[in-house]
């Protein structure tokens, strides 16, 4: 028997290339309101930790400046219209869902981005591979906070000693510890190996079909790895 049957995972920075549409959205609100605009590389270090958390660090000032409220609110929905201008999955990501559920995986996505939001993206890219899809709203704890893949495990009737957790950042490292189970941290994402390192990555992947490899898949052959690639 195998030991993990569970995959939950982050999306932004994890399956998807989110941050050109983010980057972009987030500047447009920024514009808009006379602000100066960030950079993409300025921007990808404030995700993480939901869209509150990403107009703060935006914004001049934060949560004190007095747009904060109508800037965060106006920036959910015009992003929720304009998530899916240059996203694309990571390469390499399909071909690993399409082996996961070919093996028989539960899989989950949790994430910090707003529901409407994760739902969506999901229905796009992952429906046919994914059906529980959780992101932040007012009846759930952002992570950190483990709330997001305990509502996932319960979903899927899974457990924690069979749950793997995979993302890209020292938020989805902290998430995987706070819920007791093991976190698969990749390289490709919005943090780089040497970050990830640091906030206490265990295990590292560099390509999706490593994956595979830490679930102990034995047929992860070359054809298997060059079509997952």
């Amino acid at each position: 028997m195998r030991k993990y049957d569970t995959i939950i995972f982050d999306m932004d920075g994890t399956l998807l290339n989110t941050i050109e549409d983010i980057a972009d959205c987030v500047n447009y609100i920024l514009k808009k309101y006379g602000y100066p605009e960030k950079t993409y590389s300025q921007i990808r270090n404030y995700v993480g930790n939901g869209s509150e958390r990403l107009m703060e660090q935006a914004l001049p000032k934060g949560r004190n400046n007095p747009d904060f409220e109508k800037c965060l609110k106006e920036y959910i929905h015009y992003y929720l219209e304009n998530n899916n201008n240059k996203t694309s999955p990571y390469e390499g990501i399909m071909g690993l869902l399409e082996e996961l559920t070919q093996k028989n995986y539960k899989i989950a996505i949790v994430s910090n981005k707003n529901d409407d939001n994760i739902k969506e993206l999901n229905k796009i890219y992952f429906s046919d591979y994914i059906k529980t899809a959780i992101g932040e709203s007012k009846d759930v704890k952002r992570k950190p906070a483990p709330s997001m893949v305990f509502n996932a495990m319960k979903e899927l009737k899974s457990n924690i000693g069979n749950s793997v957790y995979v993302g890209d950042s020292e938020v989805d490292i902290d998430t995987a510890k706070n819920a007791g189970i093991v976190c698969v941290s990749v390289c490709w994402g919005f943090r780089d190996k040497k970050f990830l390192e640091k906030h206490g990555a265990e295990y590292l992947i560099d390509e999706p079909y490593e994956l595979l490899e830490f679930l102990g898949e034995e047929n992860v052959n070359a054809y298997c790895k060059k079509i997952l690639v």
